[in-house]
């Protein structure tokens, strides 16, 4: 059931001594108040995320580059996108002379409203979800789609042609990565029995080897899979074609100044929690607290009700903040594609390979026994796999790390600029 609804239910209820909502006259009016709250707390959660993402990113981008990033506004810059913010919402509103004004000024809006609506099925926490919806699925797989329309209006309506490049880019890099990640997703669903995002979670286990990243080898590889495809889909680098700076410019956002500009980040920002959030909801086991069954905490009331709930939303923002990290990461590591690689990724190798391990789970699914020996013998070994392959990470990244501290250390003291440039 709507999660809003009993919510709203509970409300007239206890409120206004109400026996039957269905049969009050102002119910609608209570409905109403209750989605314009989720709305603004789901507003304010993305716009809050966005801000202090973009100092973040751009502190580890300085650290992978050896170098410092913002750290002049507030304790080590963390006031710096506050500032950033208040000096876009004094910059001029620019509407080009020749552009096409309704579509021009609704595009940015649009995107982040497709961006928004995502919100309304990803589950927090137990209870924490806008509406835990029967096919929570296939309305994140939808709901995207009115960012590719914003991304193609803004292209079109700047009247610039480096503009209509991005967004063809943009619309024919979403629709293509969108094949791949619904297959991914549809393995997720075959396993769950379900459509529901809270379902998907209800259906793995508090603990690692219960979550689907690690129940069979060809889950682990679909984890990777969707991975990429989001990546594409957020037009996050290496598949930053649609904004491609060396290439277009700024791509469809080239012509847009103030606060418009502002929102095309604001949603690509928030869409890093999207991506990395429906990854933990589908592969990581969600919200679940290790050691405490699902049921246990839906069940709970009062204080401890309360406690549970924080703990799980804590947990959840967790997992989600190390694949968020790791979006980041990518960003400053790898190269960008060109556009016939990125295509050719998509429709010579992830299709292919998600309809490969969409059959194979298939039979995995109809032919293994769930929590039997073969079952159990898999799961050990994906989680064997998948800790080596985090040490390794680790190792690699304290080894970076010592070295750049033994380059500081030896640059102590010394000129930054040398040698001197003489003019002629």
């Amino acid at each position: 059931m709507n999660n809003l609804q009993g919510l709203a239910d509970y409300a007239i209820r206890a409120w206004f001594s109400v026996p039957d909502p269905a049969r009050w006259p102002y119910t609608w009016l209570v409905y109403l108040g209750f989605i314009l709250l989720a709305g603004l707390i789901a507003v304010g959660f993305a716009a809050g995320f966005a801000g202090p993402m973009s100092f973040i990113e751009r502190r580890i981008a300085g650290r992978m580059m050896s170098r410092i990033g913002p750290n002049r506004v507030g304790p080590q810059g963390i006031f710096q996108f506050i500032a950033d913010g208040i000096k876009s919402l004094l910059k001029e509103d620019i509407v080009p002379a020749e552009a096409d004004r309704p579509l021009f000024l609704l595009a940015p809006y649009l995107v982040f409203t497709g961006m928004f609506g995502t919100f309304v099925a990803l589950p927090f926490a137990a209870h924490v979800i806008a509406a835990d919806l029967d096919v929570g699925i296939l309305w994140l797989l939808a709901i995207p789609s009115l960012v590719v329309v914003g991304l193609l209006m803004a292209g079109w309506g700047s009247n610039s042609k480096w503009a209509v490049f991005g967004g063809v880019r943009s619309a024919a890099q979403l629709v293509s990565y969108e094949i791949p990640s619904a297959f991914a997703l549809l393995s997720v669903v075959l396993f769950a029995g379900t459509l529901s995002t809270q379902g998907i979670i209800a259906a793995q286990g508090p603990w690692p080897w219960e979550w689907f990243i690690f129940r069979n080898p060809l889950l682990f590889v679909t984890f990777f899979i969707f991975f990429i495809s989001a990546l594409a889909e957020g037009n996050r680098a290496p598949f930053d074609l649609p904004e491609a700076e060396s290439e277009l410019v700024s791509g469809y956002n080239v012509e847009y100044s103030g606060m418009r500009f502002v929102f095309f980040f604001f949603a690509e920002w928030a869409n890093l929690w999207v991506m990395s959030a429906l990854a933990t909801t589908a592969f990581l086991g969600g919200w679940q607290v290790p050691g405490m069954p699902a049921v246990e905490i839906a069940a709970m009331t009062g204080w401890r009700f309360v406690g549970w709930e924080a703990l799980s939303f804590l947990i959840f923002a967790l997992k989600t903040s190390v694949l968020v990290f790791v979006v980041v990461q990518l960003r400053w590591t790898l190269p960008r594609l060109r556009v016939d690689q990125l295509m050719t990724t998509c429709w010579k190798y992830l299709v292919p390979l998600s309809l490969i391990t969409l059959t194979g789970n298939l039979v995995l699914l109809a032919l293994v026994p769930e929590r039997g020996v073969v079952d159990w013998m898999m799961r050990g070994l994906m989680v064997l796999i998948a800790a080596a392959l985090a040490l390794r990470y680790l190792q690699r990244v304290r080894a970076n790390y010592l070295a750049d501290r033994e380059n500081y250390r030896k640059m102590e003291g010394k000129e930054l600029w040398y040698p001197p440039y003489r003019l002629p």
